[in-house]
């Protein structure tokens, strides 16, 4: 990997800049990734543990500075941050480190962006934010009309089809189209991004047993069976509808390299149980790699000096390792 990861500032009152420094004390010269954030601020926050900053003008900067302290590209802040407490005023250098982060990665002197988590009432109230989130907003910033999440620990990937909606909406929200459009964009990031030339990919059913034959729905029936066999017989190795129910022993997860779930929680509760603290976030379907830690900002735990880095340094670890398969694959 020639170019560092770009980390973004996300809610500077939150954990993501205390566990900016815990990262790179972890990986130091391993992994190259530097901060857009107020340089000032890094400071004062580093003094505070015994860390160093040190600022940088361009990102090839990154690996030098890296050596000293954590490298800070300087984005600054509207106002100090008050640790735990929402800033408006902060909301529009949040997002300004988002929208430079994205354009290093975009120009190639960034390999990856690594997304610290937002506090999205921050941005509505002090920037007007339009967008129901980061991945949202990084799919406008990429210039796509349809982005997908997967979650990913050492044991398990998944990816849900339907993300942030009520229950009662997913049965309405599943379509072939999306379900088709899913499960291609991950055959193709499983290949692309995560070096697995023949992905093999298991589908969740939306019912119980998966609808046990129409005795208990006929989702799988009518849509995700059909949609399941045109790309089988496409050539993509899949497997499914199967039960959600007895997809995540350790056997069965042997079978498969992730997981295609129909909503929110089928996929994240089993990723979670398996591993809570190094869960990463990667959205699929970008012109560039981005990945996030898999929590938010805990503004209840910020600055206690408690905070778990883990989640971080698995998802710096994830994009690196992405930006490598994906120069390997676009090279061949």
């Amino acid at each position: 990997m020639s170019a560092p990861i770009a980390l973004t500032s996300g809610d500077p009152s939150g954990v993501g800049l205390e566990i900016a420094l815990s990262a790179w004390g972890a990986l130091r010269e391993k992994l190259p990734f530097f901060l857009i954030a107020d340089v000032d601020y890094m400071r004062e926050l580093a003094a505070t543990s015994g860390q160093m900053v040190v600022q940088i003008a361009t990102p090839d900067e990154t690996t030098t500075a890296a050596k000293t302290g954590l490298p800070v590209l300087h984005c600054p802040f509207g106002e100090r941050p008050k640790i735990g407490v929402e800033h408006p005023a902060n909301a529009t250098s949040t997002i300004a480190s988002i929208d430079r982060a994205v354009a290093f990665a975009q120009s190639g002197a960034a390999s990856a962006v690594c997304t610290l988590p937002i506090n999205k009432k921050v941005l509505y109230d002090g920037a007007g934010f339009a967008y129901p989130g980061h991945t949202e907003y990084l799919a406008h910033l990429g210039g796509v009309d349809r982005s997908f999440m997967m979650l990913l620990a050492p044991e398990l990937r998944v990816v849900p089809v339907t993300i942030h909606i009520a229950l009662s909406a997913v049965q309405s929200a599943l379509t072939p189209e999306l379900l088709g459009a899913t499960i291609s964009a991950t055959h193709h990031a499983l290949q692309r991004d995560f070096g697995i030339k023949q992905p093999r990919l298991a589908i969740a059913g939306l019912n119980p047993h998966a609808g046990e034959g129409g005795a208990m729905g006929h989702d799988e029936i009518d849509m995700i069976r059909p949609t399941v066999d045109q790309l089988r017989s496409a050539g993509l190795d899949i497997a499914g509808p199967l039960p959600a129910d007895t997809m995540f022993h350790p056997a069965a997860r042997e079978k498969y390299d992730t997981a295609i779930c129909m909503y929110h929680d089928q996929a994240l509760i089993p990723l979670k149980t398996l591993n809570f603290s190094e869960g990463v976030n990667t959205t699929l379907g970008l012109p560039f790699i981005r990945t996030s830690p898999d929590h938010g900002t805990a503004f209840d735990i910020a600055g206690k000096g408690i905070a778990d880095a883990s989640s971080l340094i698995a998802a710096l670890k994830c994009a690196g390792d992405m930006a490598q398969n994906r120069a390997r694959y676009d090279a061949e």
